[in-house]
């Protein structure tokens, strides 16, 4: 490990003064990911602000009806918040599902969003990786891929985005907030995960020095009738092979609205929106829900050992809408 410098922030200004002096510096909350990365050499910063004791530690209401939840909130106290389970059930269920109840209580909402898009081979020293050296290759694309990306990726990097809480938070729209030296700014999650292009070193758009202080769900009537659903090819704490977050407004048997996002399926948490649309407007029933999920994944390019998941996530569609529809039938 690369030796580094390290200071405590005691509030958000110094935090953001910290992290805009230093372009090698990095924020540290739970350190689940970060600490992980740098012990095994792939991460080497050279200076750690640590946020953990920064006010950014509540969940509450906003005027518009929705929930601000602050960047040091961890993962456990968010599953747990009576308001995330009564509004947004999907994101409680995704973030229990997500890790051990030990990293839940470390690993803060801030942390989360920034995990590493990464496979073995990222991790991996000993061989090419774009993400850690750009123009070195991508291994995995003729090495072990069953667990990539199908949607999204190109040759330069089929890496998957291993965030459970993140699917959730894309499926409602969340909006990302951040200070830097310039002042607050703030990206809708949908803007706030880049492309995987021909950099797929670069993740994120936020500035240069910036500091997440939160996240602002708005508010999803329907989303108090939600879920999210894991595959894992083992039931312990595992990273996901396929998941879904999804909610939907049914009216005398016709969709009016629908919310869906998929997991493990590319290098950011996907919003399903073609599939959305194809809801839209049209009738409840597996058939409608399975042409949904074919309208969705007919943009699949799966490598030659991850063709399954097409069909996995395709029977995941039709599973928890079906699910869903018929709990608010009730």
């Amino acid at each position: 490990m690369r030796e580094f410098g390290y200071e405590r922030a005691h509030d958000v200004p110094g935090a953001v003064a910290l992290l805009g002096a230093d372009p090698e510096a990095r924020p540290l909350g739970g350190g689940t990911n970060l600490v992980d990365l740098m012990k095994s050499g792939v991460e080497r910063p050279g200076f750690l602000v640590d946020v953990r004791e920064l006010p950014l530690d509540h969940i509450e209401s906003t005027p518009e009806g929705g929930l601000r939840i602050g960047a040091t909130v961890t993962n456990s106290d968010l599953a747990a918040h009576p308001e995330v389970r009564r509004r947004y059930p999907a994101l409680a269920q995704a973030v229990l599902a997500g890790a051990s109840g030990q990293l839940r209580n470390m690993a803060t909402v801030g942390g989360n969003l920034l995990q590493r898009t990464r496979c073995g081979y990222f991790t991996d020293l000993s061989k090419p990786c774009n993400k850690r050296t750009p123009g070195s290759g991508c291994s995995a694309i003729e090495g072990e891929h069953h667990n990539h990306a199908i949607l999204g990726a190109t040759d330069h990097c089929v890496a998957i985005h291993p965030s459970d809480m993140g699917v959730a938070l894309a499926a409602f729209d969340a909006v990302v907030t951040y200070e830097t030296v310039d002042g607050p700014g703030e990206l809708p999650l949908a803007d706030f995960y880049l492309p995987v292009g021909d950099t797929p070193h670069l993740e994120t758009a936020l500035p240069p020095g910036a500091l997440i202080t939160g996240v602002v769900l708005p508010p999803v009537p329907f989303a108090t009738v939600s879920r999210y659903r894991k595959v894992r090819e083992r039931a312990s704490y595992a990273f996901a092979i396929g998941s879904i977050a999804a909610a939907v407004d049914v009216e005398d048997g016709v969709v009016r609205e629908a919310r869906i996002a998929f997991g493990a399926v590319a290098s950011r948490p996907w919003r399903a929106r073609a599939a959305e649309r194809a809801l839209t407007g049209g009738p409840v029933s597996a058939e409608a829900f399975a042409a949904a999920a074919d309208a969705e994944l007919a943009a699949a390019r799966p490598l030659p050992h991850n063709g399954y998941k097409v069909t996995l996530l395709r029977n995941l569609v039709v599973a928890v809408l079906t699910e869903l529809t018929e709990e608010a039938a009730r």
